[in-house]
């Protein structure tokens, strides 16, 4: 017997002890949710006409849409520029992209006080808009992820459909429609993948540019006219990470031998990506004399100095420290560094430093908010876990037989 690497259905139990935990999140999250459409917007957030958007943009939205970065950049490094050793790990980061960017537009029907409008920008365009653009492109991006993923399911069900008593007559044509889909995929799936990649690079950028065109509600610094090239750079830099993240933590989680070689061979980028970042983030804030407000002593200049030190600062000693890429551990908290740092960016941006010219006191989330965010987290990842035990996602060593075992199973005689 030898052994190769496939994906295939994780047979691990579902439940586990930290599975219980995010259970009892997403029910409290559940409770808050169900008064949020009961008794309104306004029951349950500290949300108010100053203060129009809070963690559920912020968090919710901004930083799950950034978080979602692995994707695209997975899907240009291995679709476009054609670097087939990191393969194994496209799955993952499109399961993770799918699942991210539908809690990011939940995110936003939850954060819309007429939720039930929130189907307006289909056909009523306002070219004008950069709202407009970031909702168009989310929703085209979404409906790329579920058409990439599509292989994945006809893989899973393709030959395999069984149904019980009755049912047994739709067999065949769900059989054909499987196969039909298949097919077409095959065809169209390089297509969908440059597209996804398009449309990530716009609606990545086109959030900053909500921040610039924000203006003097936004402190100096976090406001910038490269906003844009700010939050699309910082996509790219935690894509990566994301895809480190999470395949160590599955592998963890679903008792599997992570798959070092290929991680590290990817965190080789990080810290290049990081750099460059960096490097705009510091350039952008000499050349606006911003550094000046470093010098008092606020929660503005904290959060800034620790966004950057633990999200930019840290990691990049680390990724280029190559001896300490050897260690797993290392190479999580590294990846966790970026990961918490673009979170804290988000956060910053979108609620650390929005001050609206007439507000008489701060925002400060409500114990509403946080439950539903909570709730919205852990049952994202309760959902991938479920996935990846229903669909081949996850690669793991699948037992190969030998030639002369393959040819007996055939019933040919060596």
């Amino acid at each position: 017997m030898s052994s190769a690497h496939a994906p295939k259905p994780i047979t691990k139990p579902f439940f586990t002890p930290g599975v219980i935990v995010l259970c009892l999140l997403c029910l409290n999250g559940l409770v808050f949710a169900t008064m949020r459409f009961v008794f309104g917007i306004g029951s349950i957030t500290h949300l108010n006409d100053l203060y129009p958007w809070g963690i559920w943009i912020g968090i919710d939205v901004a930083a799950g849409v950034a978080l979602a970065a692995g994707g695209f950049t997975m899907a240009a490094l291995v679709y476009i520029f054609h670097r087939d050793e990191f393969h194994c790990l496209m799955r993952p980061a499109l399961l993770t992209a799918m699942i991210g960017y539908t809690f990011v537009a939940l995110g936003v029907f939850f954060d819309l006080g007429r939720y039930y409008f929130i189907y307006h920008p289909i056909y009523m365009w306002n070219g004008n808009s950069v709202l407009f653009e970031v909702g168009i492109c989310v929703m085209a991006y979404i409906s790329v992820l579920y058409l990439e993923f599509l292989p994945i399911f006809t893989e899973r069900f393709k030959g395999r459909v069984n149904l019980p008593g009755l049912l047994k007559n739709l067999k065949r044509p769900l059989e054909t429609v499987i196969s039909f889909l298949d097919k077409i995929m095959g065809k169209v799936l390089f297509l969908l993948l440059i597209l996804g990649v398009v449309l990530s690079c716009l609606h990545q950028s086109s959030i900053g540019t909500l921040m610039m065109i924000a203006g003097d509600k936004v402190h100096p610094l976090w406001q910038s006219p490269i906003a844009p090239l700010m939050y699309l750079l910082s996509a790219f830099a935690v894509g990566f990470p994301m895809v480190i993240m999470e395949s160590l933590t599955a592998s963890r989680s679903f008792g599997l031998k992570p798959e070092a070689p290929v991680l590290r061979k990817l965190a080789n980028y990080v810290g290049p990506m990081l750099a460059i970042y960096l490097a705009f983030k510091l350039g952008d804030m000499a050349i606006r004399e911003t550094w000046v407000y470093l010098t008092e002593f606020n929660r503005h200049s904290v959060m800034w100095i620790v966004e950057t030190l633990i999200g930019v600062v840290i990691p990049i000693r680390l990724f280029f420290w190559k001896k300490a890429m050897r260690s797993n551990k290392i190479l999580f908290i590294a990846s966790m560094c970026v990961i918490v740092g673009v979170f804290l960016n988000r956060f910053n941006n979108f609620v650390i430093a929005y001050h609206p010219p007439y507000a008489t006191e701060s925002y400060v989330p409500s114990i509403g908010e946080i439950s539903v965010t909570l709730g919205f987290i852990s049952l994202e990842i309760l959902i991938y876990r479920l996935l990846a035990k229903i669909f081949p996602v996850i690669t793991q060593p699948v037992k190969k037989l030998s030639a002369q075992t393959r040819f007996a199973k055939e019933g040919v005689l060596l």
